[in-house]
């Protein structure tokens, strides 16, 4: 069984050498110090999830196809000034 992981380093003070390792076929995210230690952190993860859906009966998905991509997001859009109004939810 295999899964595609996404390696993301993180960008907060302290977390230095830190990355993230996200699983997107299952939806899990872990971290971990380093690239090595980010993609054991995530196997580890993988079994143990693997083990808990084993265990209820529940299907383990298979991965299809992963794609990464970007997208440009201008600079004006991120600029404090050029704040947009977060819509409302009404309850009725």
């Amino acid at each position: 069984m295999q899964f595609s992981i996404f390696l993301e380093p993180i960008q907060e003070p302290g977390f230095e050498g830190w990355y993230y390792a996200h699983i997107p076929a299952l939806d899990l995210t872990t971290q971990g110090q380093g690239i090595e230690g980010a993609t054991a952190a995530a196997q580890d993860l993988v079994k143990l999830w693997v083990e808990a859906k084993r265990q209820h009966g529940e299907p383990i998905p298979s991965e299809t196809q992963s794609y990464i991509t970007r997208i440009e997001v201008s600079d004006a859009a991120l600029s404090p000034s050029h704040s947009l109004p977060l819509p409302c939810l009404l309850a009725t």
